[in-house]
């Protein structure tokens, strides 16, 4: 019979506070008016994108670090990661005087990259990505005799993750929900422990990128399965597979994993942006991403109805994105809100058709951003031609009024999603 493997306890996780609080930011916690009226809850953004190296990452290794013997100390450590991780780790690692190696995906941006150099690390770039990373710096580990830190499966750093559930309760000792980012079980495992042992009635739920739902297939299999590679703009919580020691927690703390799909987080990013002047990568935002998109049944609105609004916290997990990936989240962002759009326009190619056609739309005050001539394709009668036409709008509605002025005056078209 398979024994069941030890669990981080709440009382890991009051010594991994204890251990760190002097050289972590207890980050702020403070109401959202916009998100709370778009909900109907009482919602709170715990902004872990404040932490120094901007994530909620450093808890967890500054709780390792502090607990290595000296001889692992003077030996040095090793990590495998693409962002995040790594740049807690050299941060950390650097303050404390320890050697630290860094093994990251060669498709790396290079301002991550740059970012954990500066911050101290040994940067070894190899692998297509996180696993064949990993792969790399368990190889170098034994070879090297380096101690490894593991981004999430590793009892102490969950315990050091969990320290953000007991700031939680410090800042809001009524707090009925919390809603987080989930990869591969770490910060939730930890977060649901602390919360769970401390007051059982609040409400956990987890959120995952749809195209790689690790832990949400783990609980529905009864143990980690390793998923196909796929890319999302939640790449900070894109993980494969789920923890060995972070999935009981799960099962035995966590109420709920939900997914959110990539325009859906998106959003949120630009939504963060706009409404609350709030920087957020697109795993930060996904837990946001889920309630505002109504994602989650906890908070569904028969459950608002039948048991009132909840005070539910959201933690924004961190906020280093790439500047080119955050101009495509909100040009992304922009065109699921409605506020950008894109329509193929049939008209005939004389002199004067062009003008026709922009009078028209400034008429209904849209905005031309883009156009793009083709007379050779998309079933073009000979005479005639397409014109692809980008348009800022403000919002559906107003993409509607368009289309049907467009059609009103002969316009065949289509939008272009």
């Amino acid at each position: 019979m398979r024994r069941a493997p030890p669990m981080v306890t709440l009382q890991e996780i009051r010594s991994a506070l204890a251990r760190i609080r002097k050289s972590i930011h207890a980050t702020p916690c403070s109401r959202s008016e916009t998100f709370s009226e778009v909900t109907g809850h009482s919602i709170c953004l715990k902004l872990e994108n404040r932490q120094r190296t901007g994530a909620y990452k450093e808890r967890g290794a500054l709780n390792k670090l502090l607990t290595l013997t000296a001889p692992e100390r003077s030996q040095g450590v090793i990590a495998a990661s693409a962002g995040n991780h790594a740049q807690a780790v050299a941060y950390h690692a650097s303050n404390l005087g320890i050697r630290a190696k860094i093994v990251m995906p060669l498709a790396t941006p290079l301002i991550k990259v740059s970012a954990t150099r500066g911050y101290g690390g040994e940067v070894v770039l190899h692998g297509a990505n996180y696993d064949e990373a990993y792969e790399e710096a368990m190889r170098l580990s034994a070879q090297e005799r380096l101690t490894l830190i593991h981004a999430f499966d590793d009892d102490v750093v969950i315990a050091g993750q969990g320290t953000l559930g007991l700031e939680l309760l410090e800042q809001h000792p009524d707090l009925e929900a919390v809603v987080v980012p989930v990869g591969g079980g770490g910060l939730i495992g930890g977060v649901a422990c602390a919360l769970k042992e401390s007051n059982p009635r609040i409400q956990l739920a987890g959120v995952q990128p749809a195209r790689l739902p690790s832990l949400k297939v783990a609980i529905s299999e009864g143990r980690p399965v390793t998923l196909p590679a796929a890319v999302t703009i939640a790449e900070g919580i894109a993980v494969r597979r789920a923890g060995e020691k972070t999935l009981p927690l799960v099962q035995k703390y966590v109420d709920e994993i939900v997914t959110v799909e990539e325009e859906e987080i998106a959003n949120a990013v630009l939504l963060l942006l706009e409404r609350e002047k709030i920087l957020a990568e697109g795993a930060g935002a996904a837990a946001l991403a889920a309630l505002v998109n109504r994602r989650i049944p906890l908070f569904s609105e028969k459950n608002t109805r039948d048991k009132g609004a909840k005070k539910i916290a959201v933690i924004i997990s961190g906020g280093n994105i790439d500047v080119t990936l955050l101009a495509r989240i909100i040009e992304r962002g922009l065109v699921k809100d409605g506020r950008l759009v894109r329509l193929r326009v049939h008209l005939p190619d004389y002199p004067g058709a062009l003008h026709r056609l922009t009078g028209i739309l400034a008429q209904h005050r849209a905005n031309i951003v883009e156009t793009s001539y083709d007379r050779a394709y998309h079933n073009v009668n000979l005479g005639d031609t397409a014109i692809d036409i980008t348009m800022e709008t403000r919002g559906p509605d107003h993409i509607a009024e368009l289309i049907s002025a467009l059609g009103a005056n002969g316009y065949v078209q289509e939008r272009i999603l």
